[in-house]
C-alpha cells in the first residue's frame, strides 16, 4: 500500500506560479503511475496530467504549455509545476497513484488505487 502527502498549495494571482508536491511512502514508487487530478466546487474532479513509469507525460487541453509533471524517484516525490495560473484552475488538487493503470484508463480518476489528501490551489483575479 501506498500513502501520499501533499504540499504546495496556496493563493496566487492570476499569472503566478505553484508548486505542487506529492511524497509518497510504501512500496516500490518508483514503478507507479501518478496522475495528478483536480475538483472545484459542484464539479467533477478532472484529469490534469500524468506521468508514467517510462517517464512519458500527459496532459489535459486546459494547462498543456502551462503545467509540467515531473517525479523524482530517489525522493519519492512527484511535482506538478504550475505556471501562467488563471482563476479557472481554483480548485482541490490530488495526487493519485497506480502500480498498473493503463494508458487508456490512466484520465479517468477510478482508474487510481492511492490518493493523496488533496490541496487547495486559489487563482485570483
Amino acid at each position: 500500500q501506498v500513502q501520499l502527502v501533499q504540499s504546495g498549495g496556496g493563493l496566487v494571482q492570476a499569472g503566478g506560479s505553484l508548486r505542487l508536491s506529492c511524497v509518497a511512502s510504501g512500496r516500490t514508487f518508483s514503478s507507479y503511475v501518478i496522475g495528478w487530478f483536480r475538483q472545484a466546487p459542484g464539479k467533477e474532479r478532472e484529469f490534469v496530467a500524468a506521468i508514467r513509469t517510462s517517464g512519458s507525460t500527459y496532459y489535459t487541453d486546459f494547462v498543456k504549455g502551462r503545467f509540467t509533471i515531473s517525479r523524482d524517484n530517489a525522493k519519492n516525490t512527484v511535482y506538478l509545476q504550475m505556471n501562467s495560473l488563471k482563476p479557472e484552475d481554483t480548485a482541490v488538487y490530488y495526487c493519485a497513484a497506480d502500480p498498473d493503470v493503463s494508458i487508456l484508463t490512466m484520465w479517468r480518476p477510478n482508474g487510481y488505487d492511492y490518493w493523496g489528501q488533496g490541496t487547495q490551489v486559489t487563482v485570483s483575479s
